[in-house]
This record gives C-alpha cells, structure tokens and sequence, in this order.
C-alpha cells in the first residue's frame, strides 16, 4: 500500500510542474480530440514513448478547466495498485478543488486501472488516458467498457509540426516560390533522416536515442511480456529495421533467426506492434486467409530509430521516404494496404468497401525503375477501376497517361499540401 503522504507529494509536485509555462507547438490532432471532450466516453491517446503525449495533455489542459492531473511514470508510484486508486482520489480532489475531468498518464502501469476508469465515467466524470502500449486497448480493457472509449493514435511530429518546432513558419503558397522550394526541400530531406521525436529534434543527441529504444524494449517488450530470450528479439529488431518497407514472412524471420516454429516471431512482432515501434501493413485482398498468409511489409514508426537499430549506416533515401509516407497515411486514420500480384504497388487505400487510391512511391523515377513503378501501378489501378494513380517522389513534378489513365508524378510535399486543403 501506498501512503496518502507520498500520494500528495507526487501530485503536488507535478501539478507545479504542469504549471510552469513552456513553449510548445500545437499539436495537429488537438482540434480533433477537443470535438470529443464533451462526450461521455474515455478517450484515449496511444502511441510510442516520446512522442509528445504528455505535452498532448498539458496542451488539452489549457483548453479545458476543472481537471486533475497524474503522470504514473514517476517511480514514487511504482508500489500503487488498483486499490489505492481511491486515496489517489480524495489526494486529487485536495489538491484541485472539484474535478471534471481526470487526465492520466501512462496509466498502463498499473494493474486493473480500467476498473476505476469505469468508475469514475460511471460517476459523470471525463476521462482521459495515455500510454505507450497497445495494451490499453486489451481485450480486458474492450470488455469493460465496450462501445464506451474512443481512441486517438498519436504520431512523432509531421513534416508541417516539425517546421513549427524549429521556428519555421510557411504558407502553402511557399512551394510556389522557387527560393522557398529550396528551402523546404532541404529541411524534408533533413527530416527524413532524423525523424520527428521531439526531443531528438532539439538535442541531436543518439544517446536520448539509444535511451528511448532501450526503453521501449526493456519496460514495454522484454519486462512486459517476461521475454527471456533477449538476444533474438534484439536480433528481430535488427533486421526488421533494416528491411523496413520490405516484404517479410514469418518463416523467412524463423528461418534466419534459427528458431524451431514461426510462432515466436508471431508474438515477438505482436509486441514489437504494440509499442508502436513497428507496423505491418498486410496485402489486400478480399480472401482473408491469402491476406494472412502473404508477405507482410514492414515500417518503423521514425527514422530516428536507424540510428540505434538496424545493420546499415547509411539512410537509405528510397525506403525512409517511402516509411514516411506510410506514416502520414496512419497519421490521417486511412486504411492502408499494398497491392501485390504480377507487379506491386505500395500502398492502396480503401474507402468503405472500395479502394479509393494507388500509391507509388521512389525517391527518383527515372530510367533505371519507370517501366517497373508504372506497370505495378497500372495494375493495381485496373485492378481496383481507378482512373487515376499518384507516384510520390521526392521532388519531381509530371502528369501523364497510360491507356486513358491518368498518372500524377508529384513530391510528397505537395502531396501533403494537397492533402490538408
């Protein structure tokens, strides 16, 4: 048990802490979650360590009034259980007054916390959860409150939040403007390499680099899931970076890792998936059983990460460039697939019951790959019946067809620009 003298002392330091002014940039998701504060439903933020988060909170606290606040990182907690949630509760409502809404980070170090969540909205309380763990939406969790949370993923910074971090202010008419393309340009490619964890930004530290990766893998893999077999989930990791954008099959992994069964690979990249370090992006197809057993791609979630995991040193332009757009895709909440059959194209996007889009993306589309990104694009778009397709380059500008179907060659910036309108 936890005492009630230690429990104030750990909010009242950190409601000091949250009310030290800090300038920081307004998060993009931020208008989005704000519809739902007056909802009844939990809502809950979910993403990777250091990905701004806890900042996401302190910048919800400023929209908002009547709340408490408890970051259950701090390792005074570390001997909290469920049932000091009500002696947390009465320490709260000392410190702040009355409360409306209740803001809880990386509560899901804490054992049984869904059932003071339903509690409390049970009560007409607000509810507002982080963590670094995908865990938060267990089948446990989805049991107890079913149909009663909504839930929000959150991403490194964006190309245009990265921008606002290091003082860069831009109009959409800037790609316009041949001095500031340049300008722009250079900071994307920039961008690619280092990623869009916040701190990292700032420090250019691979130390804090290190540390964060580390971290996931010790306290939200290895000490999580009681892995004792340390060094092949290193191992795991190492190559999957490396092949980020690549295809990968379990066996293959099994194969190479010299394991007797595929099964631990299974798991091993369900953990790796729900720290949010990793995704995989299946094959679409209408056959549920091809879907499972086709290749998988793979994408980490911030070329930061190939500073500390992976087995090749040099940034590979093509694949980071590629991993980028993969992750806007996410960022948006589209649903996203590759295409594979006698070509591939590498990403479609599916709308309902249709899909909508054909992604192709190079750093470069020239002579050496034109005939190979075409063709898998044109597939994918008679495929689907799409009369339009989109390759995604790093700066080149054209627009074409091929058989009556119009191909759209563009820098993923301004496809982003266009994305936003």
């Amino acid at each position: 048990m936890i005492t009630k003298d230690v429990l104030r002392q750990v909010v009242t330091k950190q409601k000091n802490e949250i009310s030290v002014k800090r300038e920081t940039v307004r998060r993009d998701i931020l208008d989005e979650i704000l519809k739902w504060i007056k909802d009844d439903r939990v809502l809950i933020l979910t993403g990777i360590r250091r990905c701004g988060k806890s900042t996401l909170l302190k910048q919800l606290m400023m929209e908002t009034i009547q709340w408490g606040y408890v970051n259950f990182e701090d390792e005074r907690l570390l001997d909290f259980r469920a049932q000091d949630f009500e002696l947390l509760n009465e320490v709260l409502i000392e410190t702040y007054g009355t409360i409306k809404i209740y803001l809880f980070d990386e509560i899901q170090n804490i054992d049984k916390f869904e059932t003071f969540v339903r509690r409390l909205q049970d009560e007409g309380k607000k509810v507002i959860i982080t963590g670094s763990n995908a865990a938060l939406l267990s089948k446990e969790f989805g049991t107890r409150l079913t149909g009663r949370y909504k839930a929000f993923e959150i991403y490194p910074f964006s190309f245009s939040e990265y921008l606002k971090f290091v003082g860069i202010d831009t109009k959409r008419e800037d790609w316009y403007n041949i001095n500031k393309k340049v300008k722009l340009l250079k900071l994307f490619g920039r961008y690619l390499i280092i990623g869009g964890l916040p701190e990292y930004i700032k420090n250019q530290d691979k130390d804090y680099i290190r540390t964060v990766f580390e971290n996931i893998l010790y306290k939200d893999i290895i000490t999580r899931y009681s892995i004792k077999r340390e060094k092949i989930i290193k191992e795991l990791v190492n190559i999957l970076a490396t092949n980020a954008t690549s295809q990968i099959t379990y066996n293959s992994l099994k194969n190479t890792l010299h394991l007797s069964n595929a099964i631990t690979v299974k798991e091993y990249i369900t953990y790796l998936n729900n720290s949010y370090l990793f995704f995989e992006l299946l094959k679409i197809s209408y056959s549920i059983k091809e879907q499972l057993a086709s290749p998988r791609k793979i994408f980490l979630v911030d070329s930061a990460f190939h500073q500390v995991c992976g087995l090749t040193f040099t940034p590979n332009k093509g694949r980071n460039l590629e991993n980028t757009v993969f992750i806007e895709l996410k960022r948006k909440g589209n649903e996203v697939y590759y295409y594979a059959n006698k070509n591939e194209c590498d990403f479609v996007i599916k709308s309902g019951t249709k899909i909508s889009q054909a992604i192709q993306v190079c750093y470069t589309l020239d002579d050496s790959n034109r005939e190979r990104e075409i063709t898998g694009l044109i597939e994918a778009m008679n495929t689907f019946k799409l009369n339009e397709g989109v390759v995604l380059t790093f700066e080149q500008t054209e627009e074409f067809k091929v058989d009556g179907k119009k191909i759209r060659v563009m820098p993923v910036l301004r496809w982003g620009i266009e994305e936003n309108d």
